[in-house]
């Protein structure tokens, strides 16, 4: 019988030392994409995936950013009383339900691995998905919802994957190929940026996975890979062979908000996406290219 995935992790305890000295104070996560926060945006996909609990694993100075997932009665009402009806519908859609928000911080950030090894107590005996907030998507159907589709008629362990180039490996883990079955690529191997000569395709595990609570039992030795941290990578390499495996190519495209570069191209893509936006958007632009 297949598990239903009910919780959903998002790790969020980073500094964001990318996007000094904007990120000295404020979260990256709450930086604005479009119309809403970064982290908004992973939220939203995993709600409508029907992901009934969300647990951040946060640090202490993040505090804004889950302030932003509360009810704020003082600026709801002034927005009633205004007539604000499309700001305040928008406003109560970034409410999160009661009793739904789940926190554990991470003080010491020592790789992703790390990181949703903190969230064991909450997460439980039970399949759980992860959603990493740099990565956006622009898709007809949220892509968690798309690895739910798969999940539910194979269980096991699933991620999103994309082909990537060569000289872009060593940024990823890369998945060593079985079998190709559609959108879904039997996994027989995993290794965490690898060089170009060394990557086993070029088949990058990007920001998503569904995976069973048996990755804790090897996330508990805190091994520690590639660039001193405890990677995520290592922990699932070893799952492999005793529990199904599988890469998801999901249908969209997928933006990387992690880099000053990355995030200025999901912004631009967001603003075009939006039909409040686009016009406006799309006459800015031509201005830049000449």
């Amino acid at each position: 019988m297949i598990k239903p995935v009910r919780k959903a992790v998002f790790p969020v305890a980073g500094l964001g030392t990318r996007f000094l000295p904007a990120t000295k104070v404020l979260p990256k996560e709450i930086l604005p994409l479009n119309d809403r926060p970064v982290i908004q945006h992973s939220w939203e996909e995993a709600r409508a995936a029907g992901i009934e609990e969300f647990i951040f694993v946060s640090s202490p100075r993040k505090g804004i950013m889950l302030e932003h997932f509360e009810r704020q009665p003082t600026l709801e009402t002034l927005l009633e009383s205004g007539g604000k009806t499309d700001w305040l519908e928008a406003v109560r859609e970034s409410n999160m339900p009661e009793g739904r928000m789940l926190v554990t911080n991470q003080n010491d950030p020592r790789g992703l691995g790390h990181a949703v090894w903190c969230a064991k107590e909450l997460v439980g005996d039970e399949p759980f998905a992860i959603l990493l907030p740099d990565d956006v998507f622009i898709a007809d159907r949220p892509c968690l919802a798309q690895m739910m589709d798969a999940y539910n008629e194979q269980g096991g362990n699933l991620l999103a994957v994309m082909n990537v180039s060569k000289e872009e490996t060593a940024r990823y883990g890369v998945v060593d190929i079985k079998e190709e079955k559609g959108s879904l690529v039997d996994v027989k191997g995993m290794v965490e940026k690898p060089g170009p000569d060394k990557a086993p395709s070029t088949l990058a595990v990007i920001g998503r996975y569904i995976l069973q609570p048996e990755i804790f039992t090897h996330l508990d030795k805190q091994e520690t890979g590639s660039g001193g941290e405890v990677q995520l990578t290592d922990a699932m390499a070893k799952l492999i062979g005793t529990q199904p495996f599988h890469g998801f190519r999901f249908s969209g495209t997928r933006y990387d908000c992690g880099t000053r570069p990355g995030f200025l191209e999901a912004s631009i893509a967001f603003a075009l996406n939006d039909p409040d936006m686009a016009g406006a958007t799309k006459e800015m632009l031509k201005t830049f290219v000449k």
